[in-house]
């Protein structure tokens, strides 16, 4: 089967016309979500290390630093819009693989600045590169991701090139060689996860692709069999490689209504304990001082990305089950303030997490989990939480999107700009030109 040929052609073919209102809509909610994220970590030491490392290197000013006075090149910002993003472990996540924004919209917007694209022409090759990092993610899920590829990585990087692709006009031949090029700099290691470079792999994925597209149009060839070739990046990183996965319904189903988003600012996996947690705490006015024991049943995969018991600062305690659920039975919420080093590392949190404990339990789903809470009165508090907030059966609203958009923007950008970017979001296909986006999203003298 000639997947990658096919999927170039569905790509260059596909019209404006055929994206359909319900998926323009949720490109919206991902824009909104995604540029609440890169706008509210923009000071995040992850993304002042990046900036003092590639700023000496960058060449004109072609577009902005969400949130930052700062301008660079549209690879250079890219690269750091695409840390910004994703180093909350804020932004939205496909139902079963890839973060899908964090790759693909830091090489859009960027481009579109420099270029100038009208506000269709973005949200169509969002939704198009979209398609392509899941329905790659998804050929080679699960094996891939529990081999220690880190899968927002690996296919992150072909949903940029495609989206890169469609606004430079490739041909045919040309968007197979964009997703060749893609192909050969996919990357990202679960290894990596609690330090900064899991916020890299999307940044590089974006970066990568953008260059791909480009290098693409100038005519720098690559395989036209790079996805299911022998050799090729399926059958290198996964042994139950699904070309079929790819290729059916191309046009009528979009993954993109696959999309979640995120009420809490760390692995979606842990967020049933963490809501069934910050439930039982509400619901029967329980304080730390008064818990016995907490008791968390969790899908297994859990344990192996969550399992830290000792973090030492926010990042950290972002993949430690037993920090997100201390910190959401103290505070009532998991946001980016829960992650914070003080909080990480207030005796209070410590205590009580050294008192959560975890069993992993083949029968429970990913997205689910049972809680118990056993006070020192003898009481005990159970919920289980078979669908986690932010997921596909009890998904955020537009209203909470803008919420957590508020919490996230407000403290970086005026309340008049917040409430542009929120209205431009929505409105963003109806744009001649959706670099004013970027434009709303920076502080302004």
């Amino acid at each position: 089967m000639e997947v990658t040929r096919t999927l170039a052609r569905y790509l260059v073919n596909s019209r404006w016309e055929d994206i359909p209102q319900r998926v323009r809509h949720e490109a919206s909610r991902a824009l909104l979500n995604w540029l609440g994220c890169a706008v509210g970590s923009c000071r995040h030491e992850t993304v002042e290390r990046a900036l003092a490392a590639v700023r000496p290197f960058s060449g004109p000013p072609q577009a902005a630093v969400l949130g930052r006075a700062e301008r660079l090149d549209c690879l250079n910002a890219a690269l750091v819009n695409g840390i910004s993003s994703h180093v909350l472990d804020f932004d939205d996540t496909h139902a079963r693989t890839v973060h899908p924004s964090a790759p693909v919209l830091p090489a859009l917007l960027g481009y579109a600045e420099w270029r100038g694209l009208s506000g269709a022409q973005l949200v169509h090759a969002f939704v198009l590169g979209v398609e392509t990092e899941c329905r790659i993610g998804l050929s080679v899920f699960p094996e891939h991701y529990e081999r220690g590829w880190h899968i927002t990585g690996t296919a992150g990087v072909f949903g940029a090139a495609a989206a890169i692709g469609k606004v430079l006009g490739l041909d045919e031949r040309k968007m197979a060689w964009a997703l060749g090029i893609a192909a050969t700099q996919a990357a990202g290691l679960r290894e990596m996860f609690g330090s900064d470079c899991k916020s890299l792999h999307p940044a590089r994925a974006a970066q990568g692709g953008l260059t791909a597209a480009l290098l693409a149009a100038s005519g720098f060839t690559s395989s036209e069999r790079a996805i299911e070739a022998p050799r090729g990046f399926a059958h290198v990183t996964s042994t139950k490689f699904d070309p079929a996965v790819i290729t059916e319904e191309l046009g009528t189903r979009y993954e993109l209504l696959n999309n979640m988003y995120k009420p809490y600012a760390c692995g979606l996996v842990t967020h049933a304990a963490i809501n069934g947690c910050i439930d039982l705490a509400r619901e029967h006015s329980i304080r730390a001082r008064d818990v016995e024991r907490i008791d968390l049943t969790v899908w297994p995969m859990v344990m192996e990305l969550t399992a830290n018991r000792a973090p030492r600062n926010g990042l950290e305690g972002k993949f430690s089950i037993f920090h997100a659920c201390a910190a959401g039975i103290i505070h009532g919420a998991a946001g980016e303030a829960q992650f914070a080093d003080a909080v990480v590392q207030d005796p209070e949190v410590i205590a009580l997490r050294e008192r959560v404990f975890a069993v992993p339990d083949p029968a429970i789903r990913k997205l689910e989990a049972r809680v118990t809470i056993r006070l020192k009165n003898g009481a005990a508090h159970s919920k289980h939480v078979e669908h986690a907030l932010g997921t596909l059966p009890r998904p955020m609203s537009d209203a909470d999107l803008e919420a957590k958009f508020k919490g996230l923007a407000g403290e970086v950008l005026p309340p008049a700009q917040v409430e542009e970017a929120i209205n431009l979001c929505w409105q963003i296909s109806a744009q001649t030109d959706a670099g004013v986006l970027a434009r709303a999203a920076v502080p302004r003298a």
